[in-house]
């Protein structure tokens, strides 16, 4: 149908530009490539082969050589990076192993860093949660309060021992009260002046990481971590938040959770020049796969929906657990 004069309304114009997939695909305004993703990665002491974790179908626990040959599959796939997450064979206050030249964090790293070079970006998360015994993000006094400042004493070795073990990238997830700039420090003081700080700025305390506790095994012993993670209602202080880790040094930073906070992702990336990371997290990944596993979604478009969702928000790299798998299709 026409205006007179030839006008053509604007409804048809949308649906002539939808009507085949060729069309929809050349006006595409989000799109989604295999190097935008990052694949979290779980490796853990003391097993001989790999675990799989209960709540994530799909997702396992490594040992150091799944984890060589997963990380190989990463680089095939043409994904952006991997960041690892590790699980010790022994747990004590201090987290000790976090930075332990044997940690095994560290020595995947530098097995990593040895078998691929810079083919993939290593991320290295940094945080205590999974090394300490009462798995909280850091030292804890006898009130059983975090305690901030021995923390970033403790972060800035883990640091250290990251970039030391072939990290490209350090990544505090910690939440800790100036975190990024303890890690500047300590990496400008050993040598390491190159090496970025991809901080998550924006953490929140939320529900969505209950399999991700499951994978790490570092779910608090006592109390939670609403007390140093960011409270859900709040959306200005993320940008503060934010403000404050660029002014310390950060690189680069991250919104955790993603499809629950799509508008801290717009908010972040409209108010900074950096890039800008969304975490898709174990809650978020579990939760589709029960959903497809009941036949209740399409596992596959809703798989890319969400990612476009998060990358249309404004993140320039999703952390995901079908990095892999999504890259896949996208090739």
């Amino acid at each position: 149908m026409t205006r007179p004069g030839g006008a053509t309304p604007a409804f048809a114009r949308g649906r002539r530009l939808r009507s085949t997939p060729a069309l929809r695909r050349l006006t595409a305004q989000t799109r989604l490539a295999p190097a935008d993703f990052v694949l979290p990665v779980f490796v853990k002491e003391g097993i001989t082969d790999p675990v799989p974790i209960s709540s994530m179908p799909g997702v396992v626990q490594h040992t150091l050589d799944s984890l060589r040959k997963a990380a190989h599959e990463a680089a095939d796939a043409g994904i952006g990076g991997l960041i690892l997450f590790g699980i010790p064979a022994e747990k004590d206050p201090v987290g000790s192993q976090a930075d332990a030249a044997e940690g095994i964090v560290n020595v995947a790293l530098q097995q990593l860093r040895a078998d691929l070079g810079d083919e993939l970006v290593l991320m290295a998360d940094l945080c205590l949660c999974e090394y300490t015994d009462h798995g909280h993000c850091g030292i804890v006094t006898p009130a059983g309060v975090v305690d901030n400042d021995p923390t970033l004493d403790r972060y800035a070795s883990v640091a250290i021992a990251q970039a030391r073990a072939g990290a490209h990238v350090i990544a505090p997830s910690g939440m800790m009260d100036g975190q990024v700039a303890a890690i500047r420090r300590a990496l400008d003081g050993a040598g390491y002046t190159e090496t970025p700080i991809l901080a998550y700025a924006a953490k929140y305390a939320s529900s969505f990481y209950g399999p991700f506790r499951e994978a790490a095994e570092g779910a608090p012993q006592f109390g939670d971590r609403a007390t140093y993670q960011m409270d859900p209602p709040n959306a200005d202080e993320a940008l503060r938040e934010v403000a404050q880790d660029l002014a310390e040094g950060a690189d680069a930073v991250m919104v955790k959770p993603a499809l629950p906070y799509l508008d801290i992702v717009t908010r972040v990336a409209d108010a900074v020049d950096v890039p800008v990371s969304a975490y898709q997290v174990s809650g978020e990944y579990a939760m589709l796969e029960a959903a497809a596993a009941l036949g209740w979604v399409d596992r596959r478009r809703a798989i890319l929906e969400t990612l476009t969702a998060i990358r249309r928000a404004g993140a320039g790299s999703v952390l995901t657990y079908w990095a892999v798998e999504a890259a896949r299709w996208l090739r």
